[in-house]
């Protein structure tokens, strides 16, 4: 038997061989119940209780002796129920906090924040980043100076990022820092026309600017760096660059 599905349902090791014994043995006592499940009486009386308040034992009286018995297994659907109705007040109040955690967020914005990424699935959090953020803005347009090499890891982390981009109205100013490189949507692309086909990619981006390049091994790192000021300094300088460009 799987016994990870009740671990999810918030049952601990102790809680699940009391319910199972129970299950197993109908109505019994407490004493019994200790030596069956190895554990003293004491320990045995917390469970129970425990287990009482998730709806899963019930008790009665028999002459002078209390008896526990286990609930229907049906009854596990209802503390699924519950435990449903409970990650939705959850959702309700964090997204009612949310609002205030980024207030909160703001205070501190001018000083920057670093966070570093490594290997493949960093840089798909990376891009992840970029995406679930500009979607939550009013103004959907970022901006990139796009490298061959990094380009390439970039699509090997997240072959669909561009169908995800132009699904949620996300536009993109690129400048591809050499030769290659295509439109594909929503986009707009200019060359500075060098060689170095292994420059940083960058992501410019609401306060954030994401760093994505290789480590000497060749393997694929990135570093988002966020901080209003430092971001409306990039974007100043790829504003010009742009405009040199036509």
């Amino acid at each position: 038997m799987d016994l990870s599905i009740f671990k999810k349902l918030g049952l601990n090791d102790k809680e699940i061989k009391v319910y199972l014994t129970l299950l197993e043995y109908g109505a019994i006592s407490v004493r019994s119940l200790a030596e069956l499940a190895d554990l003293n009486r004491g320990s045995a009386y917390d469970i129970l209780k425990s287990l009482q308040e998730k709806g899963l034992v019930s008790y009665f009286h028999q002459d002078t002796k209390q008896k526990f018995v286990a609930e229907n297994p049906s009854s596990l659907v209802k503390l699924v129920e519950n435990k449903e109705q409970e990650l939705l007040k959850i959702k309700d109040n964090f997204s009612d906090l949310i609002p205030e955690l980024k207030a909160l967020q703001d205070k501190g914005e001018n000083l920057p924040t670093t966070k570093f990424y490594e290997g493949t699935k960093g840089i798909r959090e990376i891009l992840d980043d970029l995406l679930i953020t500009m979607s939550e803005q009013e103004s959907r347009e970022y901006f990139v100076y796009s490298a061959t090499e990094a380009s390439d890891d970039l699509n090997q982390a997240f072959p669909d990022f561009t169908k995800q981009r132009i699904k949620k109205g996300i536009q993109v100013k690129a400048i591809s820092l050499a030769e290659g490189g295509a439109t594909h949507g929503l986009d707009e692309r200019r060359w500075l026309g060098t060689k170095n086909q292994s420059a940083t990619f960058i992501l410019i981006y609401n306060n954030k600017c994401a760093f994505i390049s290789r480590d000497a091994k060749g393997n694929p790192v990135g570093v988002i760096i966020e901080n209003k000021m430092i971001c409306e300094t990039q974007k100043i300088i790829f504003l010009r660059l742009w405009d040199l460009l036509k």
